[in-house]
């Protein structure tokens, strides 16, 4: 079971471009929270292919010296997909010079749209966002609640409704995840809060590759502690996390 297994980051990104999976204008996630649980590792790696043009999908953008914020000082980075960038001044510079593109989610929606791609969900509605510009350009309809349609026909003319905005599914060419532990298959454990957006975007990449603080034995995990299962995972490297602190804030 060892074939998944990489001896660095840059080795499990080595030769992701004559696989055709990583290219100019590829689209690739990056799970985390913050800095919690993101694969630092592997965004070093994927910042020293030299790819460029790429659209992250990813719930925040990093900060100027750190994770994703690294791609953005290369201008490698073409397009975010994101719920919250509040942290990167770098992002504001180039998000209002034009020069990065950029489509907000709220952050329910955003981990939605990463499952429904995972689960071959094209699209769905939501009552998030309804009536505020999140809903400019996108399908809107009046539907009936799914709490109502327990209690009320929804072919009753008076029955509550509300509007619901389509939101599409994300899936993307490379999804890099970071987890606690992993064994020779890729079964994957994350560490609370790194288990945020991680466990969805495993299942939504052509090729996904995680990046893990222990690898432990085939069998030595417990299954119903797995919170991806290998069939996910296309390839898994042990690393030396950093885990630097976003915001450090201290008592006097």
């Amino acid at each position: 079971m060892s074939f998944k297994l990489r001896n660095s980051a840059h080795d499990a990104l080595a030769d992701l471009f004559d696989r055709g999976i990583l290219y100019n204008g590829a689209t690739v996630m990056v799970g985390g929270f913050g800095l919690c649980g993101i694969p630092e590792q592997l965004i070093l790696a994927l910042r020293d292919t030299g790819v460029r043009e790429l659209t992250c999908i990813s719930n925040n953008a990093g900060v100027d010296n750190w994770g994703l914020g690294l791609l953005l000082q290369t201008k490698q980075i073409k397009k975010m997909i994101s719920s919250y960038v509040g942290e990167n001044a770098t992002f504001e510079r180039q998000f209002i010079d034009g020069e990065l593109e950029v489509e907000f989610n709220p952050q329910g929606t955003l981990a939605e749209r990463i499952r429904a791609g995972g689960a071959g969900i094209p699209a769905f509605y939501t009552a998030t966002g309804a009536g505020t510009l999140i809903a400019q350009g996108k399908e809107t309809r009046e539907l009936v609640p799914p709490r109502h349609n327990a209690r009320i026909n929804a072919a009753d003319p008076h029955a509550a409704t509300r509007e619901f905005v389509l939101e599409t599914g994300l899936y993307a060419d490379l999804a890099l995840v970071k987890a606690h532990k992993g064994d020779e298959f890729g079964n994957l454990v994350y560490r609370k809060t790194a288990r945020n957006f991680n466990p969805m975007m495993a299942t939504a990449a052509a090729c996904v590759i995680a990046e893990v603080e222990e690898i432990v034995p085939l069998g030595s995990l417990d299954p119903d502690r797995v919170h991806t299962p290998g069939s996910f995972v296309d390839r898994v490297v042990r690393t030396n996390s950093e885990k630097r602190i976003e915001q450090r804030t201290t008592r006097p």
